[in-house]
């Protein structure tokens, strides 16, 4: 008898294939805390994240005439009953809180994200909205806000407010 998904454990994680070949293919999470990890060999491994998990998933390709994709997408992890989009080395898929490719947008990403643990803070910790208002700013070709500390003390007491 095959035991149902439910019954696996596991079975509730998000999971994302990483991958690394030398200046061809890079598919890593730049922030995130996995619940779990399978190393397939040296260059090929598969994590998962438990639902409501957010992280940062980077995918970047070249061939010999240079960079074919860099995109960054920002995830929660969803429960199976959930409603979810589906992406590239991600299973079953999850909340998309940032979309973004090309280059010039990607690295702007990866600086809030920088920024953001400079002050202390861990990026999984930033209100969704952020990463939503930062996915359409850049997407209309704007600048993002810096997220603030006083951002995140709003958005924690929202958070206490309505649990």
């Amino acid at each position: 008898m095959t035991p149902s998904p439910q019954s696996v454990p596991g079975a509730d994680l998000t999971t994302v294939e990483l991958i690394w070949i030398e200046k061809r293919i890079e598919r890593r999470i730049r922030f995130g805390r996995p619940a779990d990890q399978t190393i397939i060999d040296k260059r090929r491994r598969v994590v998962g994240f438990a639902p409501g998990s957010v992280f940062a998933f980077v995918r970047w390709a070249a061939n010999d005439f240079g960079t074919v994709v860099s995109r960054i997408d920002i995830v929660r992890a969803v429960l199976p009953a959930e409603a979810f989009q589906t992406m590239p080395y991600i299973r079953p898929g999850g909340e998309i809180l940032l979309k973004i490719a090309g280059w010039g947008k990607v690295e702007r990403v990866l600086q809030l994200i920088d920024a953001i643990e400079a002050s202390g803070l861990d990026p999984v910790e930033v209100a969704p909205d952020y990463w939503r208002q930062t996915h359409n700013r850049l997407i209309a070709g704007g600048t993002p806000p810096a997220y603030s500390l006083a951002q995140h003390r709003a958005f924690l007491l929202r958070k206490r407010a309505t649990s």
